[in-house]
């Protein structure tokens, strides 16, 4: 049977997802108790947030290595830390990582900036001059989200709004193409200035920081997910109105990211008509309202397309159950976006501004009383 240290030894192997680094040395576990004649363990495992939808990760990564040392059954009981826990394990983790770019351990990062921050790894970031923080999420990848997120802000600009895109999909960045945006971020050694589009849109993608823009961006999650935040907040984004957040798809490590540390006013969901789309889109959902985010509505794209002849609509992907599935999940069913085949063509050319779509200005209104609910809500809950 193990002895103690030899425990905590073996469970170095194990790191917390959304961190990167071991639980042992995160002090994330508390207590320890070993029967040697059962062949148990009984664990108690400090969260850094309750309910942290990792969960499962960490019990099956830290079973399966105790299991693999000899223990018959171990039994994990999940706690969170408190805010003064919290806070020495971010001091913590930064001179840990100071410590470790120093030696160069951390190429990645230096991408970023020449002289890289190190914010709050886990808290709350501060939303400085951004007024409204709205991020656009999927369940999975291929139904739009990234047009979609850039519609919003061509059509918040046209109301006379300040506002900036933040491409938080790392390794799949597409907004600068849609904006027909080259070249890279300038940077005084302190701060990264956005791209500006035709329109006044601020932008910041990898797409604008890498050599080219076909470079890939092979990170792992810590290293990925500490990107984000820069470019959250070593970018000069100035005052805005509002800033849009195009997510990468699905639940995994990078929206978790972006979920407890950007201070978010709201998520929307895009899917499409596909029964797959439809059945995966209900985990980010899910995952917003664990961790407490409001979820503004859902929008469906790609619905239809109109025949040219007689403007008879098309299904492609299967009749639209977009307004059922917002139903399902109590949230607020935005709108339904057709496909038009005139919008690749200016996307591909990098002139989304100059597409107009009533559709997305009727989503536009209906997002805006969605979120005036929201508000109240808050209001009426303190």
């Amino acid at each position: 049977m193990l002895t103690k240290e030899e425990l905590f030894d073996a469970l170095k192997s194990v790191n917390d997802p959304e961190i990167g680094e071991n639980i042992v040395d995160l002090n994330m576990i508390k207590e320890v108790k070993i029967d040697e004649q059962k062949s148990e363990v009984i664990l108690s495992i400090a969260l850094t947030v309750p309910e942290c939808p990792l969960t499962s990760k960490i019990k099956k990564e830290v079973s399966s290595m105790l299991e693999s040392k000899g223990v018959k059954k171990t039994e994990i009981n999940f706690t969170s830390m408190s805010e003064n826990e919290r806070n020495v394990l971010i001091e913590k983790i930064r001179k840990m990582r100071q410590t470790r770019m120093s030696k160069g351990a951390t190429e990645g990062l230096n991408t970023v900036v020449t002289k890289p921050a190190f914010p709050n790894p886990i808290g709350r970031l501060e939303k400085g001059d951004i007024h409204n923080i709205i991020a656009v999420a999927s369940g999975k990848g291929g139904v739009g989200k990234s047009s979609v997120a850039a519609l919003l802000a061509v059509e918040l600009v046209r109301r006379g709004f300040k506002v900036g895109i933040l491409d938080a999909d790392i390794t799949g960045p597409s907004i600068p193409k849609l904006f027909g945006l080259k070249g890279r971020l300038s940077t005084d050694g302190k701060k990264l200035f956005p791209a500006v589009s035709k329109s006044g849109i601020k932008v910041a993608s990898m797409n604008l920081i890498v050599e080219n823009e076909t470079d890939a961006t092979i990170w792992r999650g810590p290293i990925i997910n500490g990107v984000i935040r820069q470019l959250f907040t070593d970018v000069e984004w100035g005052e805005l109105d509002y800033m849009i957040l195009d997510l990468p798809p699905g639940t995994s490590d990078a929206p978790l990211t972006v979920f407890q540390s950007i201070p978010l006013d709201g998520l929307v969901v895009v899917t499409s008509p596909q029964e797959l789309a439809r059945v995966i889109v209900g985990k980010s959902i899910n995952m917003a309202k664990k961790l407490r985010i409001p979820v503004l509505g859902l929008i469906e794209n790609m619905t239809h397309i109109k025949c040219p002849e007689c403007s008879h609509r098309i299904y492609l992907y299967g009749r639209p159950a977009g307004e059922s599935v917002a139903h399902e999940f109590d949230i607020s069913f935005l709108g339904r976006l057709p496909l038009d085949p005139l919008f690749p063509n200016v996307c591909d050319k990098g002139r989304i501004e100059e597409y107009r779509s009533p559709e997305v200005v009727r989503i536009l209104q209906k997002l805006g009383e969605s979120r005036i609910k929201v508000l109240e809500l808050r209001q009426v809950a303190a």
